[in-house]
């Protein structure tokens, strides 16, 4: 069991707020499915407002997301691991445990699977679950000294050159430390969670969510020498654009912005966590397994070969 895990009892999560991914096929069904069945058990249930609008759904609460995190004792979000970054990013500072049920194949944080989701459910929020933390990245765009952007991450930050365009040149410190100055397409900051994101197809490490660090992950780097590192959390990342004609930055892949040369990107760990509930027996390594694939054997011919 890891620092951030709990197999402890929970206590029983009477307040629920809901959440649909639109434009997905079913969800509308598996929402009304799983907000009937709690009310049945005696719980109140909330619906986020776009949600409702986005489904037509009548005769349940409707909150915004804001009053949703003020309100919640526990959020269900239906959909993949891309609708629950955007949700876990938001409630994150009112620190709402989230529960994750995937409409297609298991996620990397949507774990409940739709054909058993009812009974999964049920007993999750009567207190049979696994709970377990998840570090988030504090991200500021500085230019001129002033800030521009800031915002939190529960994957990665990433820099990147503008399509069509050349190599960016960055300078790298961390915790005030001169690291490197790169040239590349980008580098990737990411969190354990982000580990197996687009880092892991960088070639940047598998962290385990438990291990306290940060992986710094450079994009097809000019240097081979610039090779991927592990930072403590701890540490304060500091990375300047130096050159290039067009640079990028977003944060989880789903908020962008354009930079410019001397702006600065400052990278810390967020005081905030994310904490996801999991079913009883859940443990990370089935899920890399599932996801991953390690538990297919080649053939022997292939083997062979």
């Amino acid at each position: 069991m890891s620092p951030t895990t709990s197999l402890a009892p929970l206590p029983r999560f009477q307040t629920i707020a809901i959440f649909g991914k639109h434009m997905a096929g079913g969800t509308a069904q598996s929402l009304l499915q799983i907000a009937e069945c709690l009310v049945t058990t005696g719980r109140r249930v909330l619906f986020e407002s776009e949600t409702v609008q986005n489904f037509s759904i009548t005769g349940f609460e409707s909150m915004s997301l804001r009053e949703i995190g003020e309100t919640a004792d526990a959020a269900i979000i239906v959909g993949g691991d891309g609708t629950m970054l955007g949700i876990a990013r938001q409630l994150a500072p009112f620190d709402v445990p989230l529960i994750g049920v995937n409409q297609g194949r298991l996620g990397f944080m949507t774990d409940v699977s739709l054909d058993r989701m009812m009974p999964m459910l049920q007993e999750m929020l009567n207190g049979s679950a696994v709970s377990e933390h998840r570090t988030l990245l504090d991200g500021v765009i500085m230019r001129e000294g002033s800030i521009m952007n800031h915002t939190l991450a529960l994957n990665d930050v990433v820099l990147s050159r503008g399509s069509g365009s050349g190599m960016i040149e960055l300078h790298v410190e961390v915790d005030g430390n001169f690291m490197y100055n790169q040239r590349s397409d980008g580098l990737i900051v990411a969190t354990p969670t982000g580990s197996t994101a687009y880092s892991l197809s960088a070639g940047g490490p598998i962290l385990q969510p438990s291990v306290k660090g940060f992986a710094m992950v450079p994009i097809a780097p000019h240097a081979l020498s610039n090779r991927p590192i592990v930072v403590p959390d701890s540490s304060e990342i500091m990375i300047e654009v130096m050159g290039g004609r067009e640079a990028n930055i977003n944060f989880d892949m789903q908020s962008v912005a354009r930079l410019q040369h001397n702006d600065r990107i400052i990278i810390r760990r967020s005081e905030h966590v994310v904490t996801f509930l999991h079913p009883q027996g859940w443990n990370y390594y089935d899920t890399l397994r599932e996801k991953l694939h390690w538990n297919e054997y080649p053939s022997v011919e292939g083997r062979l070969k």
